[in-house]
């Protein structure tokens, strides 16, 4: 897959049941979050489901449903995550996919052949369908969760404002309004209070209407 791509249309099998991706998450208006790990039963993973969990909630107030994904066994995932659950006293309230024959995993491209398993990815797709981040990770290295977060909520923004974020941008920061596209245009943004130059016009976030803001 690439960017800004349409997620593949299926079903898939997690340890909360079945579910249609374009039914019953972008159908409802969802984000999704979707990651995947290499394995069950492996160390960088399992500190990534702990920490996911700690973030569940967060992620739930933006409206985004967060669900992880390898390609190991649904009896394999149970195991696991009822280990996770008695070593570590943490509950994983997310679905897991599990998807053995490696359908999912190889509509995304994200299958190790060498070790026949999954790549550590992120997807972030709109509710509409379409990626809008993807990352790769080593086997060897986790993810920064607060940075994950970080990009989610410029998603939003972005989704919903349809303006641009600059670098290390946090909610409540300044956004960027969209480039000029015709010389009288570029001349009155210059004009504004908060140009830089005729390509780079900033906008106070509070100035946002509420329901695009995160």
């Amino acid at each position: 897959m690439k960017l800004y791509q349409k997620f593949p249309d299926t079903q898939v099998l997690t340890t909360l049941g079945p579910i249609d991706f374009y039914k019953d998450v972008f159908g409802k208006g969802k984000w999704l979050f979707l990651f995947a790990h290499p394995a069950d039963f492996t160390p960088v993973c399992t500190t990534e489901f702990v920490a996911f969990s700690k973030a569940y909630e967060e992620f739930k107030k933006l409206n985004v449903e967060l669900i992880g994904m390898s390609v190991d066994s649904i009896y394999s995932h149970i195991a696991w995550l009822s280990d996770i659950e008695n070593r570590f006293g943490i509950k994983v309230p997310f679905p897991l996919i599990a998807d053995p024959d490696k359908k999912l995993a190889r509509l995304l491209d994200i299958v190790d052949e060498a070790s026949g398993v999954t790549i550590r990815a992120v997807f972030l797709v709109n509710p509409e369908g379409t990626i809008r981040f993807m990352a790769y990770y080593p086997i060897e290295y986790g993810r920064k969760i607060d940075e994950l977060l970080r990009i989610t909520k410029a998603a939003i923004v972005n989704y919903k404002a349809k303006v641009s974020l600059p670098v290390d941008w946090q909610p409540g920061d300044d956004v960027i309004v969209p480039t000029a596209t015709t010389l009288n245009e570029a001349e009155l943004r210059m004009k504004l209070p908060n140009a830089k130059s005729w390509y780079l016009v900033y906008k106070k976030y509070e100035e946002l209407p509420p329901d695009q803001r995160v």
